[in-house]
């Protein structure tokens, strides 16, 4: 099945590849003539991930899915969550974004936070979502060099290092992405027996 993954990010389309494996042929937003941003304008996860598949499936005719992700820390009310790339800034400064974040979170005992992805699936028209979602807690200063974003904060439940102190193999095992594309899987191979 050919299916296009609503993404110009290589190490995104690297890692879902791999998960997916041969019998599926990812495509690209630019394969597929799409090179403007796609509009993220939902309040939540839920309503990003749909906007992104629907734009995709609404231009091209063809199958697609498209994830949001953010992270969620308990004592900020679910902050940053939709916004948790431009926390900041406008821009994606990841630095920024984890210092804010460390400063909001100045004197607070309660640290728990969950890293949650958002997939949705269009097949034939017919829309299906999946989450995956990764419990844990945002430690007091940064560590590690590996991973993008707020890995450097994030510990998830029984480790006691970031993400970014672990291999990609490693965090990809238990992360939120990791988890949400393996249901979407799941749910493909579901489809297809269908058929």
């Amino acid at each position: 099945m050919k299916i296009v993954f609503a993404t110009n990010n290589a190490h995104k389309l690297a890692e879902v590849s791999a998960v997916l494996g041969s019998e599926y042929e990812l495509v690209t937003l630019r394969e597929v003539g799409i090179t403007e941003d796609i509009p993220e304008t939902g309040a939540t996860l839920d309503e990003n991930a749909s906007i992104k598949a629907h734009y995709v499936y609404e231009r091209t005719g063809l199958n697609c899915f498209a994830d949001d992700t953010g992270l969620e820390v308990e004592a900020l009310g679910g902050a940053p969550g939709v916004h948790s790339a431009r926390y900041a800034t406008d821009g994606h400064d990841f630095e920024a974004n984890n210092r804010k974040l460390l400063h909001e979170l100045e004197g607070k005992s309660n640290r728990k936070a969950r890293f949650r992805t958002v997939i949705s699936l269009i097949v034939d028209g017919v829309e299906r979502q999946v989450e995956g979602i990764v419990e844990g807690k945002i430690a007091t200063s940064e560590a590690g060099a590996e991973g993008f974003g707020y890995d450097p904060l994030f510990i998830p439940d029984d480790y006691d290092r970031t993400f970014a102190e672990m291999s990609a193999e490693e965090k990809n095992t238990i992360s939120h992405r990791g988890r949400a594309v393996a249901k979407l899987v799941k749910l493909l191979h579901e489809i297809e027996t269908k058929y």
